[in-house]
């Protein structure tokens, strides 16, 4: 009497050791891939805005220091919270950065603009 196991991922029979659990190594890592997204989910969500948020400021700041208004970021899905690190100026002011590129909120009459740079080496 032999028991017969079929594969969790596409339901065919699984055929080789006895303690096998997929038909394929595609199905395996079906399985594995399904499972990383129930149980990082948090993980994944910070990761997917910081790629979103490294986008962005990458498509506005060509020249290394550009002046953008808050409002066209944000339309585009820049979130400002989601951040890898920070440097402070000698005047106090902080510029947040996503990996190489930086932005620091400014007024400037009213209007909220950020300030987008490039990382520089003067800044370790």
């Amino acid at each position: 009497m032999t028991n017969v196991k079929t594969c969790p991922v596409c339901g065919t029979i699984v055929k080789g050791r006895s303690d096998k659990k997929f038909c394929s190594k595609k199905c395996k890592s079906i399985e594995q891939y399904e499972n990383r997204q129930k149980t990082e989910v948090f993980y994944l969500q910070v990761d997917r805005q910081l790629k979103v948020n490294r986008r962005i400021l990458k498509k506005y700041n060509k020249s290394g220091y550009t002046v953008i208004r808050k409002s066209k970021l944000i339309e585009e899905g820049f979130n400002p919270k989601y951040f890898t690190h920070y440097w402070k100026n000698k005047k106090g002011e902080v510029y947040l950065f996503v990996y190489e590129y930086g932005f620091l909120k400014k007024n400037d009459n009213g209007k909220e603009k950020y300030i987008l740079v490039t990382w520089q080496d003067y800044m370790n």
